[in-house]
């Protein structure tokens, strides 16, 4: 079992890793999402936490002036950002690094912008929050995407597929309560169209499996893993009324008694 984990996980990031996006985006969410964040100094420093292989990052330092720090624990993602960001010319305004989203080694209210497209579940959406309005300076903005269930009982085999990945995962109301809760105020939010799901994450998968058949035709394990993921995309033609990805946009309030 040990054996096929790591070989699943050899081949996940070989697929993944080729992706334009590691979740469902595309640039014209991201836009509709900054468009949230009215009150953005003319250069923000930005966050952007879980940036997989910078995708998103890359769009954010060309829809905004500001600087960004990119972080995600997976040192070959990391490797491969700064790859992009060093041929692209942003070495001054673009940093990325390996580090833990539990414990993120950046100054406390230093960041104007904090942008997670997918990732905070991974620590636990609370929690996440929770660092998020400690790194934000009074007024900053958190932008971030996660999924939510859209109807109950959904079919077996969606329900598991979640549980694996995120078993905490709740309805659109829960994450509002949780935004709440955790000391933010809610901004706006909307539910991604389906070809933010498709153009740049589940469209080039399929592709790069297909790919990747011809590479593995004679690794039979190799082959049982590249099933397994090629499931994903074919679930969500199949049963996408059962879930959404939302597209968050929350602010941490400015004390009045702050003289910011």
């Amino acid at each position: 079992m040990n054996e096929f984990n790591s070989r699943f996980r050899e081949i996940f990031f070989e697929v993944y890793e080729s992706l334009p996006r590691q979740g469902p985006g595309n640039r014209e969410c991201a836009i509709r999402a900054l468009g949230l964040c009215q009150e953005l100094p003319q250069s923000p420093a930005i966050l952007d936490l879980g940036c997989g292989v910078g995708g998103q990052t890359l769009q954010l330092a060309e829809l905004t002036s500001g600087s960004i720090v990119a972080i995600d624990s997976h040192p070959e993602s990391i490797e491969r950002l700064q790859a992009a960001i060093a041929k692209r010319g942003l070495s001054r305004r673009v940093r990325a690094v390996v580090g833990d989203m539990a414990r993120i080694e950046q100054p406390l209210e230093s960041f104007d912008l904090i942008w997670s497209e997918g990732a905070l579940y991974n620590i636990g959406l609370r929690n996440a929050l929770n660092v998020c309005h400690g790194l934000l300076r009074p007024g900053g903005y958190l932008a971030f995407t996660d999924a939510v269930w859209r109807k109950k009982n959904p079919p077996a085999a969606v329900q598991a597929s979640f549980d694996l990945d995120d078993p905490s995962m709740g309805s659109l109301d829960d994450d509002v309560a949780a935004i709440q809760d955790c000391g933010f105020d809610l901004i706006g939010h909307f539910a991604l169209p389906d070809e933010a799901w498709w153009d740049d994450f589940y469209g080039p998968m399929e592709l790069r499996i297909a790919d990747l058949r011809g590479k593995y035709a004679n690794d039979p394990e190799a082959l049982a893993v590249l099933d397994q993921l090629s499931e994903e995309p074919e679930m969500h033609r199949r049963y996408s009324d059962f879930y959404a990805y939302v597209f968050f946009v929350a602010r941490r309030p400015i004390d009045p008694r702050d003289p910011r």
